[in-house]
């Protein structure tokens, strides 16, 4: 691994829930999360062709692992653009099993740098990777539905260091599609 440096105006980093958090528990069986995962992917997208060439991942279950994946999807279709995995402390993802365990290892295996923020667990190292992550970068992604978390806490200190703030609702979609799940589709 080497140690990516761009600037920060360029670098954008990545926020959300745990699968528990979201609708229909973060299954990727689910239209609302695979709406979700299609609207990163597209913010990624934009992401990249405004510029942007470093993505940094806090590696958790959810959001973020999704998040590492889509740039390394984006990386593998040939674009020019940096994955940082800011680990929140050396152990982290031990514990992770099937699906998230694959996504976590292949972060791992194609991550242009692994940082890690904190050596062990402590109550406070989930925090300094966020502050770790918003102090490198000039964007956040942001998959969010309730703000009273560690997700509404990283969003108010982008908010705080002058991010720009792609805000992606789970609460509203869950709604939209809920509102509309008995519709028939008219398709002519």
């Amino acid at each position: 691994m080497y140690n990516v440096t761009t600037s920060k105006s360029r670098t954008v980093c990545f926020s959300g829930h745990r699968p528990q958090k979201l609708p229909d528990g973060g299954s990727n069986n689910s239209p609302v999360i695979r709406a979700i995962k299609s609207l990163v992917y597209k913010a990624v997208a934009d992401c990249i062709e405004d510029g942007c060439n470093c993505f940094i991942t806090g590696v958790a279950k959810g959001v973020d692992l999704w998040a590492g994946e889509i740039v390394l999807e984006h990386k593998a279709c040939g674009k020019n653009i940096k994955l940082v995995a800011a680990f929140p402390y050396k152990g982290h993802g031990a514990s992770f099993r099937g699906t998230e365990k694959w996504i976590l290892g292949n972060i791992t295996q194609y991550a242009d740098e692994i940082v890690y923020v904190s050596d062990d667990y402590s109550d406070s190292c989930m925090k300094a990777r966020n502050e770790y992550m918003i102090n490198r970068s000039g964007k956040l992604i942001a998959v969010v539905g309730d703000y009273k978390s560690g997700t509404g806490q990283t969003i108010r200190l982008a908010e705080k260091n002058g991010l720009d703030i792609v805000t992606i609702n789970s609460s509203v979609i869950d709604q939209v599609a809920k509102k509309y799940s008995d519709t028939p589709l008219n398709i002519i």
